[in-house]
């Protein structure tokens, strides 16, 4: 969970009046979630953010539904998703529910004349490949490859890139995203068995005040529509803000594996959560100690979740034939282990190199058709020795 956190000037009691130095007022905005009760910050902007000046027709980016209902391990060859220029039309929607949207992109290309703001989920856009900076009101962040960039909804931003082969794995959650509740203390600190802390967390730097009126396009995403917006001012006028709402990051290499004298379960890779899902990283680790461990994870019944793994790089322990960027999805309901020969190959090993990200959501995920266009149709089968 990220701390309070404040960049630029700010009046000393908030609601209160704060001028310019021509004596005009600063234009205040509280930006909140859940209504009052959640996490929020105070926003003073240059303008009032609230300048319209032309609406456009908006237009569908809903998933479309290939299986909304199936029961078959999936493999999908996320690599094989083309890149596109466009930041936004490179986003392709792989599986879905009703608590989040995974989705799979390649843009070549930063994103210059819009920005664009997700009105209806919280955005976490981890970076396979690429480098750049994510630019926001409240400051800029810079990333490379294996940062995941949490962006609360409501956050207008855009992305600049340094490279033009760039790899996103995003999650869209419906639900705020959060640090596993296990891992905090009564009053929000991480603990000291978890495996980041607050160090760990980089938060926004360098606010930069765009004092700018003139056409300025917002992408605005709302009920699975995009809607164009031409606002009159520059929508990173921040001169100072402070709360706990705002965008923040962490890298993948930060997380400290938790390990035991035997396997542990997944739970102990958890790194986020939102209502009815839980993000984990799979890092490099020491292997289980006990003399007569097993490494390679046991054979699993998804009774009540679903269990979705983005591979990012390395060996894996459970299975040899996978490539970076594919997804296995293995649906509730079945059982899913590890392939032919892992387990006996596993044994005496000391170490892995893995480097993995998994969902796992409560709720049974549909496969929509750009999934299925890059889909292995005979992962099922291979269990088969």
């Amino acid at each position: 969970m990220p701390s309070y956190h404040t960049l630029g000037k700010i009046p000393h009691k908030r609601h209160t009046q704060f001028r310019k130095p021509d004596g005009t007022l600063y234009a205040e905005e509280l930006v909140s979630t859940e209504g009052f009760s959640s996490l929020y910050s105070l926003v003073y902007h240059t303008y009032p953010p609230t300048m319209v000046k032309e609406l456009g027709e908006p237009y569908s980016v809903a998933p479309k539904i290939a299986r909304e209902k199936h029961l078959k391990h999936t493999s999908l060859m996320g690599f094989n998703i083309e890149p596109a220029d466009d930041y936004l039309q490179s986003r392709k929607p792989v599986l879905v529910n009703n608590d989040l949207h995974i989705s799979l992109a390649a843009p070549r290309k930063s994103m210059t004349d819009y920005f664009y703001k997700n009105s209806q989920a919280d955005e976490v856009v981890f970076i396979h490949e690429g480098t750049g900076a994510l630019k926001t009101g409240f400051g800029n962040i810079k990333f490379a490859y294996g940062d995941y960039l949490i962006i609360p909804r409501g956050t207008i931003y855009q992305i600049e890139f340094d490279t033009e082969a760039n790899r996103l794995f995003i999650v869209e959650s419906f639900s705020p995203i959060r640090s596993p509740k296990r891992y905090l203390n009564s009053y929000g600190q991480l603990m000291e068995h978890a495996p980041y802390c607050e160090r760990d967390i980089r938060q926004p730097e360098n606010l930069q005040t765009n004092d700018e009126k003139g056409d300025f396009k917002i992408l605005i995403k709302k009920q699975g529509l995009i809607y164009p917006y031409i606002y009159g001012t520059h929508p990173f006028d921040f001169v100072g803000w402070d709360g706990f709402h705002y965008p923040w990051a962490f890298s993948i290499h930060d997380f400290e594996p938790i390990t035991g004298r035997l396997h542990q379960p997944p739970p102990v890779h958890q790194t986020f959560e939102g209502n009815n899902f839980v993000i984990c990283s799979f890092v490099p680790r020491k292997f289980d100690y006990h003399p007569l461990s097993i490494p390679a994870p046991y054979n699993h019944s998804n009774v009540d979740s679903d269990e979705v793994l983005y591979y990012v790089d390395g060996d894996f322990t459970s299975r040899k034939s996978v490539v970076k960027g594919q997804i296995t999805l293995h649906p509730g309901g079945i059982p899913h282990g590890p392939a032919p020969g892992s387990v006996e190959r596993s044994i005496g090993k000391e170490s892995t190199n893995e480097l993995a990200v998994m969902i796992d959501p409560f709720h049974p995920l549909m496969i929509t058709e750009d999934a299925v266009k890059i889909e292995d149709e005979n992962y099922y089968k291979s269990w088969i020795s």
